[in-house]
């Protein structure tokens, strides 16, 4: 991606055009480019945001939703972000329904894409073989419907993360924590209309989960895409980006 990373004070992020808020968060091995196709997309109509959330520079005892929640808070408090269509995808999306249930004055629409914060399947709690480069290509491309959208430069991102002893710590810690800080019995509290974009294929937060999710927000669409796996927004940009399109023209000012 060749957008600008802006830094204001500790924060660093990406924003580009005009209009209301898209705030973007990432999940535990997204880098800028998953949202790519979304961000050259949104840019003619929103303010799309992606803050570049601090996955490995966290203290061990903050290395948790509710500290990458808290970072996130701190971050719209210093843009001065209002009527905000916040979108996440996996761990994002938990660390965004956090975020709304303790901001909900503040955030117009969410979505959710592969969302952990009830079940997910991660890449496991420990890495046995990371230093197996075959074995976190397999793992990698299980993100996919199509594994060949596992370039082998996302691959190599992956590797050189769970290769890093302190890294590698970090995304277990994190997996651990979006484990036990279950949504289920809060969810009921989000009032904000919720879309929910899930991968017919997608095999770490599978189909059911999405209907639980409908099941529990209840104010909340949901559309399935078929032949994709956890990252539509990655996968198949086009689908994906015409439905939130969709969605967001109906809650607009």
């Amino acid at each position: 991606m060749e957008y600008e990373i802006k830094q204001s004070g500790k924060f660093k992020y990406v924003e580009e055009g005009n209009g209301e808020p898209l705030v973007l968060l990432h999940g535990l091995f997204g880098a800028l480019s998953n949202f790519k196709d979304l961000v050259d997309y949104f840019k003619n109509t929103h303010k799309v945001i992606i803050p570049l959330l601090p996955l490995f520079d966290l203290s061990l005892i903050d290395t948790s939703v509710s500290g990458l929640m808290k970072y996130v808070q701190k971050f719209i408090e210093q843009q001065q972000l209002t009527d905000i269509h916040l979108l996440g995808n996996s761990l994002g999306g938990h660390v965004g329904l956090v975020y709304t249930l303790k901001n909900q004055e503040k955030v117009k629409t969410v979505t959710l894409t592969g969302s952990s914060g009830l079940f997910e399947n991660g890449m496991g709690e420990t890495y046995p073989k990371r230093g197996n480069y075959d074995y976190i290509r397999k793992k990698t491309e299980l993100t996919f419907y199509d594994p060949n959208v596992a370039t082998k430069e996302l691959v190599d991102e992956v590797f050189g993360i769970v290769n890093n002893r302190m890294k590698a710590l970090k995304i277990i810690t994190l997996a651990r924590s979006a484990i036990k800080h279950n949504l289920g019995n809060e969810l009921q509290d989000i009032k904000r209309p919720t879309c929910l974009i899930w991968g017919k294929n997608d095999t770490i937060t599978p189909p059911m989960v999405a209907e639980e999710f409908q099941k529990l927000l209840p104010n909340s669409e949901l559309h399935w895409i078929d032949k994709c796996g956890h990252a539509p927004m990655m996968e198949v940009p086009e689908e994906f980006n015409k439905v939130l399109s969709g969605f967001l023209a109906k809650h607009k000012n």
